[in-house]
């Protein structure tokens, strides 16, 4: 076994057409680091998904020396519980990475099981404050590592002079509210002739898109709104940097890669104020917050951005400074001392 050998549990499903999730963002930095990297699972069926973790922890098991476990709400955290207690078995510590904003409450409705799975573990890291403070009660010792990306694939441009043209980049699912653009272009579509939107992202069959192009039609801005589908994650920089500010209208935050990657770019944000958002992301100085499920108040800020005289500059040269910070430059190093030292823990 190397001295740095790891086994990582998650998602990576970017093989079969999935987004890159943070787990296997991670597992590729820590590879060029130098490090044995062991992974599961890239099957797209959750059932085999699940069977290929639980298989992959137990044949690997002499090939690494601690493992790093993605915990997620509803049925994912079942399957976490599954692989820990697997590792269990064969006395592997390991590391737990809280995900999803809606995992807190998750944790409210099943408070003993959540804290028996969290003080199990070697470590456990979170995105954020937000969900560092909100997991606290389960579980000591909560350390923030948030989620890195690779600032230099993202080009800054600052916004001196922003055209109205704006982006959102989600899940079409209730959560994220999209829906509720259609009517705040209406709202700013007579004082900005050619403001245009475009919302990037899978459907997730919830009729949440229905329901958004059923706005547009009822709202008459069908020609303003464009509808593309997902794109791969290498296409997401040149995306997003056809606009100039971007929309975040969700009601549940663990962290906000998107927000993170519009930042970079130098994009405007204007954003609901929900879960982690408000504690990485300062009103006024590097984006524009809003109450969740208020068009009007989104509209409003998008006007302050096309109309504040220096308010778009401001928020563009602050917001490419916060996302310096979420460099894997400076979060990887953050990793490999919590995987190295849960390494050294000896499990019963």
């Amino acid at each position: 076994m190397q001295a740095r050998s790891a086994l990582l549990i998650g998602n990576f499903l970017s093989a079969s057409g999935g987004v890159p999730a943070v787990g296997e963002e991670l597992a590729s930095e820590l590879r060029s680091a130098g490090w044995q990297i062991h992974a599961a699972s890239s099957r797209s069926s959750r059932w085999a998904r699940l069977l290929d973790m639980v298989a992959t922890v137990w044949r690997h098991r002499g090939c690494y020396q601690v493992a790093q476990v993605d915990v997620f709400s509803g049925r994912a955290f079942l399957w976490a519980w599954l692989v820990c207690w697997t590792l269990r078995r064969i006395a592997k510590p390991y590391v737990l990475m809280l995900h999803g904003g809606n995992l807190p409450a998750f944790a409210r409705g099943r408070p003993r099981t959540v804290q028996r799975l969290l003080q199990s573990a070697a470590a456990i890291t979170a995105p954020s404050a937000f969900m560092q403070h909100a997991m606290s009660p389960y579980a000591r010792g909560v350390q923030v590592i948030p989620d890195g990306f690779r600032l230099q694939v993202y080009p800054f441009r600052l916004r001196r002079n922003p055209r109205p043209r704006l982006v959102w980049l989600r899940a079409f699912h209730e959560i994220y509210r999209p829906w509720q653009l259609p009517e705040v272009l209406a709202l700013l579509a007579n004082e900005f002739p050619d403001i245009q939107l475009n919302m990037i992202g899978p459907d997730r069959r919830d009729g949440s898109l229905a329901r958004t192009r059923w706005a547009a039609r009822v709202l008459n801005i069908s020609e303003r709104l464009h509808l593309p589908g997902p794109v791969a994650k290498s296409q997401v920089p040149a995306e997003l940097a056809k606009a100039d500010i971007f929309l975040n209208t969700t009601t549940l935050e663990s962290f906000g890669v998107s927000v993170l990657e519009a930042a970079a770019l130098g994009l405007c944000i204007v954003s609901t104020n929900v879960g982690a958002i408000p504690t990485i992301w300062q009103d006024g100085h590097d984006a524009l917050l809003v109450p969740p499920d208020d068009p009007d108040a989104m509209a409003q800020a998008v006007r302050r951005v096309l109309t504040e005289e220096g308010l778009a500059e401001r928020l563009s040269r602050n917001a490419r400074r916060k996302a310096q910070q979420f460099d894997w430059s400076v979060v990887l190093p953050r990793w490999e001392g919590v995987l190295a030292s849960a390494a050294q823990v000896r499990t019963p």
